[in-house]
């Protein structure tokens, strides 16, 4: 059965001061839980701020290392899960899902993208 990555994708500026809603992580973790149960999910988190992140980079034979906070990135990778689905359709639904439990002033996007296997 495939496996997939989904990378959830925020605007650090507009998330709320004080994080998540009461509401909004009980909601999630019911979801969390369901999925769990499902076989579905095999992993998930959220990512610390870009302000304690830094980018590693290969340009032209060096490396470079840059610490965050990475301002000219508008969006950024603020979580990620590896569900393991029957396919790309099922992945997609599970993660429309996941959004949806988000109040109204949230701005998030997911990319859902398959892990290659053999």
């Amino acid at each position: 059965m495939p496996r997939f990555l989904t990378l959830i994708r925020i605007d650090e500026k507009n998330v709320p001061a004080e994080g998540p809603s009461p509401e909004l992580m009980e909601r999630m973790g019911k979801l969390l839980e369901e999925i769990t149960k499902a076989g579905v999910m095999l992993d998930t988190a959220g990512l610390t701020p870009t302000s304690d992140g830094s980018r590693v980079t290969w340009e032209g034979g060096q490396l470079s290392v840059t610490d965050g906070p990475f301002t000219e990135s508008k969006e950024v990778i603020g979580g990620y899960s590896i569900s393991q689905c029957k396919d790309k359709a099922e992945a997609i639904e599970w993660t429309k899902r996941f959004l949806s439990l988000h109040e109204d002033y949230w701005t998030i996007t997911a990319e859902v993208r398959q892990i290659a296997e053999d």
